[in-house]
């Protein structure tokens, strides 16, 4: 018999369970052997990405034989200026899901403890457990963050408070002033990270003036990505925000090159094109009200969100997931995050989401 390598894997890792994405669609062609298949599980941009950053992506490819910048010059000045942030206030990953973990390798170690809510984006549970510290799962209030039971976990062993507006995958979200008052009490040792995966999907007058808190907060990390609204999922770029100091911290530990030149390059240029992020939006919102109506008009429960998704509770929701799968659309089951009985839907175009709404009928009437 050969050795048992998970005798000597890092503590934590035993228990862990591989991150579930989103089927791809080839998965499921292969899997049942059927085509025009619609995928509402990912939280993609339905629109794909912007023309500039196609552009710049195709004037990459004579250069790939060369290392990326390993700083990423162009983009975090594109940031900066935008931000209102300094460029050495910027880390940035491969997604936001590598900061997260380049800020967790840098600061949370075995005996710490990290707080989340019990419905936050699974990631945060991933990476606690890998570095061997100790997960408070706050339990949810109306699906959303409870701050108050949050600010109440909080003792000399937390390291990081993990905060999720809009939260994924149940899309609620926190007003400004909640979060404020939240993080004026929060001990000046003890790291907040505001994930803001879904920042562009909130309207204006909602959105809360985080960066500016920075300056403020300096224990306040605030983590986008630019794979949901600028529709850069398959390139993966994302970028934390924080204090001059965190991100020296962090950039000692993220590794080189970790952002490779078409990723560095359609960022900086889908950045620019505010006009396709207004448009990716606006479409959200028009088929968000659509689904949210379709819902409403079959007494369907739903979780109103703030994102480019929705999640309803459909009984039972393993099995509807399957016979929508062998309608050729893709939605997503959460029973990992604690919610059997419901399923997160993309917002997809128009036509897309006829294609789920049409196929949930039919199973509904089957029931």
């Amino acid at each position: 018999m050969s050795f048992d390598f998970a005798q000597i894997a890092n503590p934590g890792v035993n228990g862990l369970h591989p991150y579930q994405p989103g089927k791809p669609v080839e998965e499921l062609e292969r899997e049942l052997g059927i085509s025009n298949i619609v995928k509402l599980a990912s939280n993609e941009n339905p629109l794909g990405l912007s023309p500039k950053a196609r552009d710049a992506v195709a004037a990459q490819l004579s250069e790939l034989a060369r290392y990326p910048d390993a700083n990423g010059y162009y983009l975090k000045a594109a940031l900066s200026e935008q931000l209102g942030v300094s460029p050495a206030s910027l880390t940035l990953g491969n997604g936001s899901n590598e900061v997260l973990e380049i800020l967790f390798r840098t600061f949370v170690r075995p005996g710490d403890e990290v707080i989340f809510d019990q419905h936050a984006f699974i990631v945060y549970a991933l990476l606690t457990q890998s570095s061997g510290a100790t997960a408070r799962a706050i339990p949810s209030q109306d699906w959303g963050h409870d701050l108050d039971a949050m600010l109440a976990a909080i003792n000399e062993r937390t390291r990081v408070v993990c905060i999720a507006n809009p939260n994924n995958p149940t899309g609620t979200f926190l007003s400004a002033d909640a979060l404020e008052a939240f993080l004026q009490q929060v001990p000046e040792n003890v790291l907040v990270v505001l994930d803001e995966a879904y920042f562009e999907y909130v309207p204006q007058d909602q959105r809360a003036d985080s960066m500016g808190w920075l300056k403020r907060f300096p224990n306040l990390t605030v983590s986008r990505t630019f794979s949901k609204a600028y529709g850069l999922a398959g390139l993966r770029v994302g970028y934390l925000a924080s204090s001059e100091a965190i991100a020296d911290l962090l950039n000692r530990v993220r590794e080189p090159f970790n952002c490779n030149a078409p990723a560095l390059a359609a960022a900086t240029a889908a950045l620019a094109d505010q006009d396709f992020v207004r448009q990716s939006v606006e479409l959200n919102q028009q088929e968000m009200a659509r689904l949210e109506q379709y819902f409403d008009q079959r007494g369907i429960r739903y979780i109103p969100s703030h994102g480019n998704f929705i999640t309803a509770e459909l009984k039972p929701a393993a099995t509807i997931y399957q016979q929508l799968l062998e309608q050729g659309v893709i939605v997503r089951p959460i029973a990992g995050y604690g919610m059997p009985d419901h399923l997160r839907i993309s917002v997809g175009l128009a036509q897309e989401n006829d294609r789920f709404m049409q196929a949930l009928d039919t199973i509904l009437e089957q029931q």
